[in-house]
């Protein structure tokens, strides 16, 4: 019997037992058996005369969000909610939503499960609710402290809109790309989530662990603070790129809560659920139509981010590139094809193109065949294109890595991505003619 079998016999069921929402915290009451989760979110809010109804159907909508990073522990088969109600439409929802983000969860812990099977989600059925439609204005952005969140951020400083950070436990690069961007930090909306310790705890027991879709915390999050705030738009920083598969002949992607198809659920969820657009604020990604390798080239335009922004996972907590994960080869590439060295080391801390012992990493960015490391990276064409572009600014002393590029491409011509531009987007009219310049460059 498998680790996975074994815990689902032993924990047979996981309860949303309920949720407390109050002016200064969200708190979620999970459990399993003799265990039991309370994650919270700290913040600070003038709830006001905002429809109560509304906030908590949201606030329960982010607990079916944190529900998946417990449940995973053990993968309980059923999962009963007792603190709301969801119809059919609904549980499919959050059904599609554990399954496909767990996907990678599922392929590293060697767990063999279906859609049908690995879980049942039982409710009382949704009851058709109406609820009172803020007033609503501005944009609310999630703010990461990478390049994409920064780009957003100056295209809808450029285009006028009234836009508002939304950081989740702020650290310094989160802050100051804020700071970079002229926005005072105290406009900046800013919850401290917090992970149950008795996760932790289960896990280092020998639970089960891995990657959840983290991205639909931020989703409906982001809705509920821009409910709390009057924001008309909730503008995320998720390109084309985050559609593409991780594992050679297997629909597993490490960003599935940060691709088109969830951000196509969401939208229908959250008009079926909380009301329609304009009632509601509208979640949609800025730069979905572009491709990763457009952003960093609008990115370059910036260089006051230079030394503030950072988006490796390892180094989060204290601000700096790690320069040994994929990620940070990932963004060091495409900032190569722009970039000199010495504004790359300046940034980085070092010329991660001369360390040979990334060559694996390497691989599995560029060549096909090989699977991509479960980063938040873009596609292997951009990649391709980025490194030859590196290649060209730097013939006269040519990197380690770059040359393992032109042994596996030699003559390579890479795919032409400067007038890119993804139809299947979901941005505003008003915002598309601006990306569409983008396109090209100009």
């Amino acid at each position: 019997m498998t680790k996975f079998h074994e815990l689902r016999e032993r924990h047979p069921r996981f309860v949303y037992q309920g949720f407390s929402l109050t002016e200064n915290a969200l708190e979620f009451d999970f459990r399993m058996d003799e265990h039991s989760f309370h994650p919270r979110w700290e913040f600070t809010a003038d709830l006001g005369d905002i429809d109560r109804d509304l906030l908590n159907e949201i606030a329960f909508s982010l607990g079916m969000a944190e529900l998946v990073s417990y449940w995973k522990c053990a993968c309980p088969p059923t999962v009963e909610i007792r603190c709301g109600s969801l119809g059919e439409k609904q549980i499919r929802f959050w059904k599609t939503l554990y399954y496909n983000g767990l996907a990678e969860f599922f392929y590293r812990n060697g767990i063999n499960t279906d859609f049908e099977n690995f879980m049942k989600i039982e409710s009382t059925p949704a009851l058709p609710k109406k609820f009172t439609a803020p007033k609503l204005s501005g944009a609310l952005v999630p703010v990461g402290g990478g390049k994409d969140s920064v780009v957003t951020l100056e295209i809808l400083k450029i285009l006028g809109e009234d836009v508002t950070p939304y950081i989740i436990n702020a650290r310094g690069a989160t802050l100051g790309c804020v700071e970079a961007a002229g926005i005072p930090t105290e406009k900046a909306v800013t919850p401290k989530r917090t992970i149950n310790k008795h996760l932790l705890e289960l896990n280092a027991q020998g639970y089960l662990n891995g990657h959840t879709p983290y991205s639909a915390v931020v989703a409906f999050s982001s809705l509920l603070f821009a409910v709390i705030s009057g924001k008309r738009y909730i503008a995320l920083s998720n390109e084309s790129s985050a559609n593409e598969t991780y594992v050679d002949g297997a629909e597993i992607n490490h960003q599935y809560s940060k691709s088109t198809a969830f951000e196509r659920d969401f939208r229908e969820y959250c008009r079926y659920t909380f009301g329609d657009f304009g009632d509601i604020p509208e979640y949609f990604s800025l730069l979905r139509p572009l491709s990763e390798w457009q952003i960093a080239r609008e990115f370059i335009k910036y260089p006051r981010y230079f030394g503030v922004f950072q988006s490796c996972n390892l180094g989060s907590k204290t601000n700096v590139w790690c320069c040994n994960c994929a990620k940070c080869l990932y963004v060091y590439i495409l900032l190569a094809a722009f970039l000199d060295d010495e504004t790359l080391i300046t940034i980085f801390g070092c010329n991660m193109l001369e360390k040979t012992e990334l060559a694996p990493m390497l691989d599995g960015l560029m060549l096909d065949g090989e699977d991509k490391p479960f980063e938040c990276v873009g596609t292997k064409d951009e990649v391709r294109l980025s490194l030859k572009m590196a290649l060209d600014r730097r013939r006269d002393n040519t990197p380690v890595l770059l040359k393992r590029f032109e042994e596996k491409f030699p003559g390579y011509v890479p795919v032409k991505l400067g007038g890119y531009f993804d139809e299947i987007n979901f941005v505003p009219e008003k915002f598309l003619p601006y990306l569409e310049k983008l396109t090209n460059g100009n």
